[in-house]
């Protein structure tokens, strides 16, 4: 069985970085919600002030998947902490480790930079990723309820 490997993405990956978004939508069922343009991922995750990063999987020199993580901070902790935003292995390759190597460069990342989590999100109808999520010993965090202000919700409230 082949190895994945990952690396740092860089702009000339943007392109693959939106197809994979995309893809990661449409398994979703919110291909719909997909406003991001290659041009916006080039801007977003590689331009000067960009404060996100992406990875990319690869099997033998041909990308499978990405992840695109940034720094949040614990004021419990006085720590930065590492928020995986999106994790995606096409599904032709699922089922060789790649999900599990793109998680583990990220946690290696994590205790390198002295983080003190490593957070992600998880769709609570995704049972094989929480499957796969409870078998690496990561626990769900049922106790925070997520909020969220977007779009004209997001507006009024800012101009109210």
């Amino acid at each position: 069985m082949p190895t994945p490997a990952i690396r740092k993405a860089t702009v000339k990956d943007a392109g693959l970085i939106h197809h994979f978004i995309v893809e990661l939508a449409i398994y979703e069922k919110a291909e719909h919600e997909v406003l991001a343009s290659v041009e916006d991922i080039e801007k977003s995750i590689f331009g000067d002030q960009s404060i996100a990063y992406a990875l990319i999987c690869e099997v033998d020199n041909n990308p499978v998947g990405f992840a695109v993580y940034f720094y949040n901070y614990s004021t419990w902790l006085g720590r930065n902490g590492l928020y995986l935003e999106d994790l995606y292995v096409s599904p032709e390759h699922r089922g060789i480790g790649a999900g599990k190597a793109l998680l583990q460069h990220l946690a290696k990342i994590a205790v390198d930079e002295k983080c003190g989590r490593f957070e992600w999100r998880v769709l609570d109808w995704n049972e094989p990723s929480i499957q796969f999520y409870d078998s690496i010993g990561a626990l769900p965090q049922n106790e925070w309820i997520g909020y969220r202000l977007d779009g004209e919700a997001l507006n009024k409230f800012a101009f109210a």
